[in-house]
């Protein structure tokens, strides 16, 4: 029985749970002065967390420490003077898709779609750039701030961009601490735009597992941490070491606790509808065996295309839909010995080459059960029956799927390629990823597009079960060099088709082609038939660097910055700059109105009305018509008005005419 605690509340101990649901990386372990061991706060990385400079601290601590970390610390937390800029000729459907490819820099994408995505995202996929000692690999390039701190000169290197270098060399003493800076970055700011019930999924081999796990309780906590999935995906045969045959996927939820009850594949509903299915044709064909299974197989055969993982259920018998092909064979080790004699040559059936998995006992439940299925002659292996509603809709922690697969899907939509991306992820396993882990209206979000495997599978799901799952896609234009046989290859290919020899350029490329080829399949009809895809560019800021810093402005070059945009700047660049700093969504549909000669952005109706005419042109009448759309925000250019008073009233019109309309300028 429990005790009363007969005292007051503990409020220390409920301060550090608050903050630790805040700044998980801030509560740690530490000794009481009893010594025993509970969770301290961290006050070195809690002070750092709130700094806008580097805080020295000795503190030992437990937890993964690297060179670099705090300045990592320091960058995942700093602004940037950034912004994401539309291109509607490398865009499918522009106006009317729901979905969004980024170019650029990750962490700049994480950043700048922070305000609008804060705790929408339900999804997140991270495939990086794996952290292997060989040879002289880009991990990755980062772009930092350097009126914030030198980061450079941690590594001394960089390119003719400025960008820095990390490269995967054996005489690299930071190797670690440079891949765990870059990682440790992203998750820190990825973890803000997961939902309430969000997940992220990091696919790792075995060089950095073991980090990516501990960054993970670290930005995470260890408490969200929901199991690794171990894929696997091909053999190297590699003689002298041990045999490879692997890759993990770690998975941590935003919070756990909501998550529970939430995760649920949509093959669940693809199961309800095999068995209501087979009971209807079961009560019109109680005695008709054939004509029971004819009439399956033609509904089978329409419907083919939407059953996805269940597509294998092709028979039927009075017990109810079933699948055919399951193995009784015991995987990797040796099984059970025994005859299994055929029902009509009554002779021993051939055994798996391990023996069975099931002992003699169960094996002869399933023969009474009429569960084993038997081919022509003893010759065949016999195969295990089961049933549609025996189907576990769960996620097994080890899974096979052939990692060839991911090349072939390339190939089958880039047939003038010999081979375009080295490994790509098959879609088979990004469907498995996203049928479980996201519901029928959720954004996921590819980190690391690279051959934008996810969004092909994001697609494909939505047009098999109806749902309109939305993707954002990020991926850097890393230019393809020719220095092995497989950039050579990819290179060619861009050459051929058209296309810049840029990563990126391929990764939108395919997500064109995939939906060309999703559209001509069967689609379950409350499908919106979404393939296409913003293209979103990530560039400087459309301000002049005035904007900025005002107090840096000399008297004499007044005249050089009458206006505060950059001359190369379009309206609608200015438009989605706007809507990044307002946090409106990047895929509302936008329309383009002229009221009274000037043209307005109208985003979702009356979402946000924009007006970026900058010859003055902007006065009272103009306001007045402008206000009767209603809009929830109205943003003008601040060289648009006409004079002075205009811009002194625009406030007071809008509170008269439009009271809930929230009003500013650029």
């Amino acid at each position: 029985m429990k005790k009363l605690n007969m005292h007051s509340p503990n409020l220390t101990q409920e301060n550090i749970s608050r903050l630790r649901q805040m700044f998980p990386g801030c509560v740690t372990e530490g000794r009481s002065e009893g010594g025993y061991i509970q969770l301290s706060v961290d006050f070195d990385q809690l002070r750092q967390e709130l700094s806008e400079s580097i805080v020295e601290g000795p503190q030992e601590r437990y937890h993964l420490n690297w060179p670099g970390k705090r300045e990592a610390l320091l960058a995942s937390n700093a602004p940037i003077a950034k912004t994401l800029r539309p291109y509607r000729n490398e865009s499918v459907d522009f106006d009317g898709t729901k979905n969004l490819f980024i170019e650029g820099d990750n962490l700049d994408a994480l950043k700048l779609l922070q305000e609008t995505y804060l705790g929408k995202v339900k999804l997140i996929y991270m495939d990086p750039p794996y952290n292997r000692k060989k040879g002289n690999n880009l991990v990755y390039r980062d772009d930092f701030i350097g009126n914030t701190f030198e980061y450079l000169t941690l590594s001394n290197q960089t390119d003719e961009q400025g960008n820095r270098l990390v490269a995967n060399t054996e005489s690299n003493g930071r190797f670690h601490s440079d891949w765990l800076g870059m990682m440790y970055q992203r998750l820190r700011v990825a973890r803000n735009l997961m939902a309430p019930a969000g997940v992220i999924a990091i696919s790792i081999d075995d060089a950095e597992s073991a980090n990516v796990l501990h960054l993970c309780y670290e930005v995470f906590g260890e408490t969200n941490y929901l199991g690794t999935l171990i894929w696997k995906n091909a053999t190297d045969n590699n003689p002298s070491n041990i045999a490879v045959e692997h890759e993990s996927i770690h998975v941590f939820a935003r919070s756990k606790t909501d998550l529970e009850g939430v995760w649920k594949s949509s093959v669940s509903d693809v199961k309800e509808v095999l068995i209501k299915v087979g009971n209807e044709l079961i009560a019109k064909y109680p005695n008709d065996a054939e004509q029971l299974q004819a009439a399956y197989t033609d509904w089978f055969r329409e419907n083919k295309d939407q059953l996805g993982p269940l597509a294998d259920y092709k028979f039927i018998d009075g017990s109810g839909v079933y699948a055919g092909s399951r193995s009784v064979h015991n995987p990797g080790k040796e099984g059970y010995r025994y005859d299994v004699m055929h029902p009509i040559t009554k002779k021993p059936c051939k055994q798996p080459l391990m023996g069975y998995r099931f002992p003699e006992t169960t094996m002869k439940r399933l023969l009474n059960e009429k569960k084993i299925l038997f081919g022509d002659d003893e010759s065949k292996l016999i195969e295990l029956k089961v049933y549609a509603f025996e189907f576990e809709d769960k996620m097994s922690s080890v899974f096979d799927l052939d990692g060839r697969s991911g090349a072939y899907d390339l190939k089958t939509l880039f047939p003038e390629g010999k081979k375009v991306f080295s490994n790509p992820k098959p879609v088979l396993l990004m469907e498995r990823l996203v049928s479980f882990m996201t519901q029928p209206k959720d954004i996921c979000l590819d980190l690391f597009a690279g051959s934008s495997t996810l969004a092909h599978a994001t697609m494909e799901i939505s047009r098999r079960d109806g749902s309109n799952r939305r993707f954002i896609s990020v991926q850097f234009p890393e230019e393809i060099g020719q220095d092995s046989k497989d950039a050579k290859e990819a290179f060619q290919f861009c050459t051929q088709v058209g296309l810049k020899p840029h990563i990126s350029e391929i990764s939108k490329e395919r997500i064109r082609r995939a939906g060309a080829a999703i559209l001509k399949k069967e689609a379950v009809q409350t499908w919106n038939r979404d393939i296409g895809f913003r293209v979103l560019k990530i560039d400087t800021s459309n301000m002049a660097d005035i904007y900025y810093a005002p107090d840096a402005l000399e008297k004499p070059n007044l005249d050089m910055f009458v206006d505060n945009i950059k001359p190369d700047r379009t309206p609608e660049d200015l438009l989605f700059q706007v809507m990044l700093d307002w946090g409106v969504d990047l895929a509302l549909p936008i329309a383009k109105q002229a009221i009274q000669g000037k043209d307005v952005f109208l985003v979702d109706g009356n979402a946000l009305a924009a007006c970026f005419d900058g010859h003055g042109g902007v006065d009272e009448a103009f306001v007045k018509e402008l206000a009767k759309v209603q809009p929830l925000r109205v943003v003008f250019r601040d060289a648009g008005f006409k004079d002075s008073s205009v811009k002194i009233n625009v406030e007071q019109i809008f509170k008269l005419l439009s009271p809930a309309t929230e009003v500013k300028c650029i």
